[in-house]
């Protein structure tokens, strides 16, 4: 289950800077979807516990529902349509390469009604998330994974706020602890890649953002 606003236990997906739950059965992946708000949910249709046919069912009811890619072992085309018919998104079969994985997820998230503009364009910085780039007037950056997680996060919470809980949340896994100061240790990398005029200020006890 993949949610880039907000996040969860990273895998394969924070490589590419997409936070990540991972759910093992059917009824664990239904608790977490009531309690996370998700952006393209992968789901496999042969889980245990609840079968992916009966939750992809139950996604597709919801007001707010994500995108769903529905992977299987089945690769037949009426096993293709069938899965379509449940209100997936889009299908993979199995075995798949993980580039192209990550390139249909994304592209799920853009085809969400109520999806954020690709491209991020603020106080002269320009992020595309698709192309994983970053331009300061003119001038890439070659930001890590997670520095330029964190400034998409700041981008996109422009003009407001975001606490370091917050950004814990949205670009770490949940196994992160809520007392380290990675946070602080990332947005200081972040500010020496971005250079001057210094455009990260810090609010004690309020958070960061983007001036």
């Amino acid at each position: 289950m993949y949610a880039p606003s907000t996040a969860r236990p990273a895998h394969h997906g924070s490589d590419q800077g997409m936070p990540v739950d991972v759910a093992h059965d059917g009824l664990t992946a239904a608790a977490e979807l009531d309690l996370t708000g998700y952006d393209v949910v992968v789901l496999d249709r042969d889980l245990p516990g609840l079968h992916g046919d009966v939750l992809c069912q139950m996604i597709t009811d919801r007001a707010d529902r994500p995108m769903v890619l529905m992977l299987t072992a089945a690769s037949a085309p009426g096993d293709r349509v069938s899965g379509l018919t449940l209100g997936a998104d889009d299908y993979l079969a199995k075995p798949f390469h993980f580039p192209e994985l990550v390139l249909r997820v994304r592209a799920l998230a853009r085809r969400r009604p109520d999806a954020r503009p690709r491209v991020v364009r603020v106080a002269g910085i320009e992020l595309d998330p698709v192309r994983r780039t970053v331009v300061r007037d003119g001038r890439p950056l070659a930001l890590s994974v997670k520095e330029f997680a964190v400034l998409e996060a700041l981008l996109r919470a422009h003009p407001g706020f975001l606490s370091a809980e917050a950004l814990l949340e949205q670009v770490w896994d949940e196994n992160a602890d809520p007392f380290t100061n990675t946070v602080a240790v990332t947005v200081g990398r972040l500010r020496r890649k971005l250079g001057d005029p210094p455009i990260v200020s810090t609010t004690p006890g309020v958070g960061y953002r983007i001036t």
